[in-house]
């Protein structure tokens, strides 16, 4: 069922070539700003950080504060933002840097950054996968809320309890069938990247939280709730 949602989604959207990111930091400051964001917003907060030069770790960690909240305002929360970007930025530094932070085994990289205040499993998975290329599964709502609607009787139960663990062994099930089927020359890390990114597609162009757009769904005829 996963594999032909897959490939579904990728007939009818293409490519997604996502995350969109200059370097493996700017991924981690989007991760954390895109946290009850919308990604069009986070780009403005993204953009006018660049104004004052290169995004590196020690242009966040030397900007003052209030610079640094008006900068990311258009991402939301934008104090609560700034005290955690400045905290995950400084544990990170502190443990060697981005680059060795992340050339690490990958439960040990998740397990570091999930005892880092302001870090869920969420933005974990998004770090790991789009910045350091660590074979891991992004869930977020979009993910919990087609599988509430695919198949509710199968899947229903996970949807609703939220249960992160439980959808993202799923799904690393389905990224490894596609593996063996040769999709994106069997490299797992790209195909966890293009799922997860049609995903969100999906839940911006038709199934929306509130009214869906079921009649030009691609996923219509194998989707319970249509």
């Amino acid at each position: 069922m996963l594999s032909t949602i897959y490939h579904r989604l990728y007939r009818t959207f293409g490519p997604q070539h996502w995350w969109p990111a200059s370097s493996p930091f700017e991924v981690l400051v989007g991760a954390i700003l895109t946290q009850q964001a919308a990604w069009s917003n986070v780009e403005i907060a993204i953009d006018n950080l660049k104004r004052h030069g290169e995004l590196t770790p020690e242009l966040i960690l030397n900007l003052q504060p209030d610079i640094l909240k008006k900068d990311i305002r258009p991402s939301g929360y934008f104090n609560q933002k700034a005290e955690r970007l400045v905290h995950v930025v400084d544990e990170i530094e502190k443990n060697g840097g981005l680059e060795a932070f992340l050339e690490r085994p990958t439960e040990e990289v998740r397990r570091d950054l999930l005892v880092i205040k302001g870090i869920g499993n969420e933005t974990a998975d998004s770090i790991m996968l789009y910045a350091g290329r660590h074979p891991v599964f992004v869930v977020d709502a979009y993910t919990f809320r087609l599988l509430g609607r695919i198949n509710p009787e199968k899947y229903g139960k996970i949807a609703e309890r939220r249960d992160y663990s439980a959808v993202q062994r799923l799904f690393l099930r389905a990224v490894e069938n596609l593996k063996r089927e040769g999709v994106k020359g069997g490299d797992s890390v790209l195909i966890a990247r293009e799922f997860h990114a049609l995903i969100v597609e999906l839940g911006k162009r038709n199934c929306r939280k509130s009214r869906p757009l079921c009649n030009t769904c691609p996923l219509k005829d194998i989707c319970l709730y249509s």
